[in-house]
């Protein structure tokens, strides 16, 4: 692809599009970054702030002239109408699997001219959920294991969440709603089915506030649940398992697995 077609000033409105930019070795095309961003660090440093997830400065945007504008979700809808009416291309990715995840990276890493370097690294993030299939196959008995994207009410992981935890060797507690886009539509209405199906691990990454599993241990009837009592209580960052990009298939597996894993040597779930 001619450098002069791809697009040489770009926005991201959310980070994995950032951090992906910058592993592509493409991070000069970036002229501003979304204020939630923390990965990779030097984009903190380096590259203007123009909005939070859900908020944009639009002034801010028009002044940095962007060739384009990479977003994610349905929850960036208003923003990318205010976008598109003030006359800048804006192109949201909204995927959710693991699939979607690197279909999308695909796409961006061929419209900034870089499909091939793209194709390797995502063939060594390929590589890497082979490597936690194969740790995760030798475990003799999988862990129920609820993830909480929020506490109250209780929202359940989004689907790749719910993937990645399959293949760490974990089994999805509420893998019947990880298909919901919408985190309203992952909300258990009914805490009292946690205690009734008792996982054995739970794993929290609640959006914008630190994971408590003391707070966490004293809802009702969770002192019946074997995760409290054997305090398999766990916290991903954020950042490092919600963000539907790289440190998801990265990052974020890895520590799904580790989590996993002693698990299963604490258990004696593992085959000789």
């Amino acid at each position: 692809m001619l450098p002069a077609l791809t697009p040489q000033r770009i926005v991201c409105l959310s980070e994995e599009t950032t951090e992906w930019l910058y592993m592509l070795g493409q991070e000069h095309r970036i002229v501003g970054i979304s204020g939630n961003t923390v990965r990779p660090h030097r984009a903190m440093l380096e590259k203007p702030k123009v909005s939070s997830f859900l908020n944009v400065r639009v002034e801010k945007i028009l002044e940095l002239k962007p060739y384009c504008v990479f977003g994610y979700s349905d929850l960036q809808a208003d923003i990318a109408t205010q976008l598109i009416r003030s006359g800048v291309q804006v192109t949201i990715f909204n995927q959710r699997s693991i699939e979607e995840i690197f279909s999308a990276l695909y796409q961006i890493a061929t419209m900034v001219g870089q499909a091939s370097q793209g194709e390797e690294l995502i063939k060594k993030m390929r590589a890497g959920i082979d490597d936690a299939k194969q740790k995760a196959s030798l475990l003799r008995r999988r862990p129920l294991v609820l993830f909480e994207e929020w506490d109250d009410p209780l929202i359940s992981g989004i689907q790749w969440v719910s993937e990645l935890l399959e293949i760490a060797g974990g089994v999805d507690f509420f893998a019947e709603m990880d298909n919901q886009p919408l985190g309203k539509d992952r909300i258990n209405a009914y805490p009292a089915e946690v205690v009734r199906r008792k996982p054995d691990l739970i794993i929290g990454s609640w959006c914008g506030k630190n994971f408590k599993a003391k707070k966490l241990a004293l809802r009702d009837g969770s002192q019946s649940i074997p995760a409290v009592q054997d305090c398999d209580l766990c916290e991903i960052e954020l950042s490092d398992i919600l963000q539907p990009g790289p440190a998801a298939l990265t990052d974020g597996l890895r520590q799904l697995s580790q989590i996993i894993h002693a698990w299963g040597v604490r258990h004696a779930a593992y085959s000789n």
